[in-house]
């Protein structure tokens, strides 16, 4: 079913946009769509002899080597690929001009093809073409911009199977469900004068109990699919001088923090991404934790816990000559109220030292502890295998559907909101006429995901985060 919009999304025109990165680079791509993209490109594209080649005969899916030229002056050589509705990305006749990357000359050609009658693509503006044509529908349509924004495999894998449709797929079985009851209870409302009941009651909690734990699962990945295109954070705490900001700039492969042997040099939280077997992680350093007169520093140790709270994982890091393993019983017991639901590493530093067999005994009661040197970068490689063990284990214990956007975690909590509604009014034996209403009211939630159910100002406010030419 395709939504309800107002004739403004719908327009027919012909628009074209630079789908390529601004810059000089060796080739530029722009993309044209439209119902008359076809009779447009002959005006302005033809052989080297400048002889016209009817694009409208030309078969869908090949491309054609010659020049783009306004009258007798040739812009440039060019492959002009042909799509024809409806087996193209917009489902409408589709050209992509491949060029050189010169910006003069993607000028040139977009100002002319502009002046033979085109318009210029609105942010996003294909894409929602593949949507309201029913290429795509709405999640999988959102996914093509958290794939175009993919930095690591996970978030990628991700995206790709929202944009192949496994999340719709499931939304999309949950909905029917869901309308197969409610057509038998609007049928019962057809008939309620003669008090006759077509939907089984116990069938209709069954299914919804089981709909609820469907919908929570994927509520509670949305922590899970947030970190994978965000970035798992990790925040590196620990007393002054535990060599925290030696390890982000090992992390990191450069001088990124200020490191002193003056304790307290870190006042502020400083972070930077880095890629770790596919995964991305967000490294924090911050403040050391310690007590202090010196106003600045003590904000900054504020925001150090502040920082444990909002992390999935927290590495202490901590100097291995310096504690003893009962005090760091203590300081463990005194992390804990702030971790929340964040993993916590131990990570004994300044390994490189010879006592380091005695430090080792010293510390046999914390067995996943790791003895590294930041300084030596003495097993950091083993630090980094263990974060991405830790971020493997959350994905193994959640569902293998992963929610990633905002706006689908916001629909899935009225649904679930919607569902316990349905089963309170079961549970007091309402009438058929409200638990419709509820029925009703999960129908539109979920419908919200695929665009089943939209507006026009929600289309507008999701395509206009798109780039331009996509």
């Amino acid at each position: 079913m395709q939504p309800q919009l107002n004739t403004n999304l719908l327009n027919k025109d012909t628009i074209a946009a630079l789908a390529t990165p601004q810059g000089i680079g060796a080739i530029g791509v722009i993309r044209l769509s439209g119902a008359d993209v076809f009779n447009i490109c002959n005006t302005v594209f033809g052989t080297k002899s400048l002889r016209k080649k009817d694009l409208n005969k030309q078969a869908s899916h090949t491309i054609h080597f010659g020049v783009i030229h306004d009258g007798d002056i040739i812009i440039d050589e060019v492959l002009l690929s042909v799509f024809k509705a409806p087996h193209s990305y917009t489902s409408e006749n589709t050209i992509e001009i491949s060029c050189h990357g010169s910006k003069f000359i993607q000028q040139q050609i977009i100002q002319l093809l502009v002046r033979k009658g085109v318009r210029l693509a609105n942010p996003g503006e294909f894409t929602m073409r593949a949507f309201l044509n029913g290429k795509l529908d709405l999640s999988q349509a959102e996914a093509v911009a958290d794939l175009i924004a993919s930095n690591s495999a996970s978030s990628h894998q991700a995206a790709m199977q929202q944009m192949r449709g496994g999340f719709s797929s499931k939304i999309k079985l949950l909905r029917q469900n869901l309308i197969d009851f409610a057509s038998l209870i609007e049928l019962e409302l057809d008939f309620s004068e003669e008090d006759v009941e077509f939907a089984d009651r116990s069938d209709l909690k069954n299914l919804v109990l089981t709909l609820q734990r469907i919908v929570q699962r994927l509520i509670d990945s949305f922590e899970v699919g947030n970190v994978l295109k965000n970035g798992i954070p990790v925040a590196i705490v620990g007393k002054p001088n535990a060599g925290k900001s030696t390890l982000l700039n090992v992390f990191l492969e450069e001088d990124r923090a200020i490191v002193s042997e003056i304790p307290g040099t870190t006042r502020d939280v400083i972070e930077d991404e880095i890629n770790i077997d596919g995964v991305l992680f967000r490294i924090i350093d911050t403040a050391g934790i310690r007590e202090t007169s010196d106003i600045i520093e003590s904000i900054g140790v504020e925001k150090t816990f502040e920082q444990i709270k909002l992390s999935s994982i927290a590495i202490y890091l901590f100097d291995a000559h310096e504690i003893t393993a009962s005090e760091l019983k203590l300081i463990v017991e005194e992390l804990q109220p702030h971790l929340n639901n964040s993993s916590l590493v131990l990570a004994a530093n300044k390994m490189d030292k010879e006592d380091a067999d005695y430090i080792k005994r010293e510390f046999s009661d914390f067995p996943e502890m790791l003895f590294i040197s930041a300084k030596e970068r003495i097993h950091i490689d083993e630090l980094k295998k263990h974060l991405v063990q830790l971020f493997d284990n959350r994905i193994v214990n959640t569902t293998e559907t992963i929610v990633t956007n905002a706006r689908h975690v916001e629909a899935l909590r009225h649904t679930n909101s919607a569902l316990i509604k349905i089963l309170e009014g079961l549970n007091i034996n309402i009438s058929g006429d409200f638990l419709a209403m509820d029925i009703r009211s999960a129908l539109h939630y979920l419908g919200t995901i695929t665009g089943e159910i939209s507006s026009d100002d929600l289309l507008a406010n999701i395509f206009s985060r798109f780039c331009i030419g996509k």
